[in-house]
């Protein structure tokens, strides 16, 4: 999340600087990063509550295999 921060401020960073591109261009080219950005963020917000749900899950399947030892070792 900090490197795409950090990209984001780049490339405004270099946009800004980039005044010899006429207006239109700069707007447009501006449009796109933003919706890029956009698009990004959604991606990570995907990818962050995908996480979630493999952490639950792994957290179930790590109490189920703590009760299967536990019934296991009583079976001896």
């Amino acid at each position: 999340m900090k490197i795409l921060s950090a990209l984001v401020l780049v490339c405004l960073f270099a946009a800004g600087l980039s005044g010899a591109e006429p207006a239109k261009e700069s707007d447009r080219a501006q449009q796109q990063l933003l919706a890029l950005m956009k698009e990004v963020q959604g991606q990570q917000d995907a990818i962050a509550a995908n996480q979630k749900k493999i952490d639950e899950k792994m957290a179930s399947i790590g109490e189920a295999v703590r009760l299967a030892k536990i019934y296991a070792g009583r079976g001896r």
